[in-house]
């Protein structure tokens, strides 16, 4: 009897052993759920991006190979916004879009590192940089605002946010966003609204908007770019009751004297004591308690925002209004 017990201890003890071994076999041949797909293989996989894939591969700079590594946000546009831009532009294909300006305008879809709905949305709105780049090799800035869905430069919206990748996050957006101008951050910015409402006054002698629109001579542009409030002030201080009392000459002189044609004025271009040539009257630049503008008067604005770039110039947001 004592024999048969010892014996029926080691059997089931051999097949406690038997039992562990197996499901350690077991869980060695398991094989791993695969990981999430780069960014390119998640373009690849979604059919509404078929015509990003195969812009991706016809543009310069080998994208694909970019794109698969690193860690990046991509604004993904779907097949109906490439389909839009190339009507817009006069393209009949991908094929026709010079292959240097197509890597270009995808880059400007790029933003090196991840950033989710929610950073954009705890920030509201603002600036970051995307991969493009101007003729001098600087990065372009890109507008977002979160107050009606997610925008940016105030053309393209999100239309399916946060798919995440091995190597960052993808959004899939509604419209291609184009190699922005110095416009293209006056009328996407809803606090620069009144400076758009002054360029496009209908009694201006020169169609402002085209000027500064434009990528030939006299481009680049810097633009300093006074608030909406900084306008509301600038009335007060005129005892004028809106926009449309300004005498005309006034303004256009008011609004020159906020353009710096043919340069690309970054802030760290700037320089203590520097007197900046603009279409209208001349500025100095002062550094020593902040940055600040002066005009002709003495009258003082700080620079609130720096170095928006644009294809063809760049930004600085202003708080004072710069009379001629």
């Amino acid at each position: 009897m004592k024999n048969l017990l010892r014996l029926s201890k080691l059997t089931f003890l051999l097949l406690i052993g038997f039992s562990v071994q197996s499901c350690s076999d077991d869980d060695d041949n398991v094989t791993p759920p695969p990981g999430p797909s780069n960014i390119v293989e998640i373009a690849m996989d979604t059919p509404d991006l078929s015509n990003l894939v195969a812009a991706l591969s016809a543009a310069d700079g080998n994208l694909v190979d970019v794109l698969s590594g690193g860690e990046f946000t991509v604004l993904a546009p779907t097949n109906e916004a490439f389909e839009t831009f190339l009507t817009a532009n006069g393209f009949m294909s991908l094929s026709e879009v010079p292959t240097d300006i197509l890597s270009n305008i995808l880059l400007n879809h790029v933003i090196t590192g991840t950033v989710t709905s929610t950073n954009l949305a705890d920030a509201g709105s603002g600036y970051s940089t995307t991969n493009a780049t101007n003729m001098d090799g600087d990065n372009l800035s890109l507008y977002f605002d979160t107050s009606s869905g997610v925008t940016f430069n105030g053309v393209s919206s999100v239309a399916t946010a946060d798919i995440v990748a091995s190597n960052g996050i993808v959004h899939v957006v509604d419209e291609v966003i184009g190699l922005p101008t110095v416009v293209t951050f006056a009328v996407s910015n809803p606090a620069l609204s009144t400076l758009v409402v002054a360029l496009t006054r209908d009694d201006l002698t020169e169609d402002l908007v085209s000027i500064l629109s434009t990528t030939d001579e006299p481009s680049p542009f810097t633009v300093f770019a006074p608030t909406n409030d900084a306008f509301g002030s600038l009335l007060a201080e005129l005892g004028l009751n809106a926009l449309g009392d300004i005498p005309l000459s006034t303004l256009e002189a008011t609004l020159g004297t906020h353009v710096v044609p043919g340069a690309n004025v970054r802030s760290t271009d700037l320089v203590d004591g520097m007197s900046v040539t603009t279409i209208g009257s001349p500025i100095n630049v002062s550094l020593s308690s902040g940055a600040k503008l002066i005009d002709s008067s003495g009258r003082e604005s700080n620079i609130v925002a720096v170095d928006l770039q644009a294809y063809n110039g760049v930004v600085h947001v202003i708080d004072n209004v710069l009379l001629p």
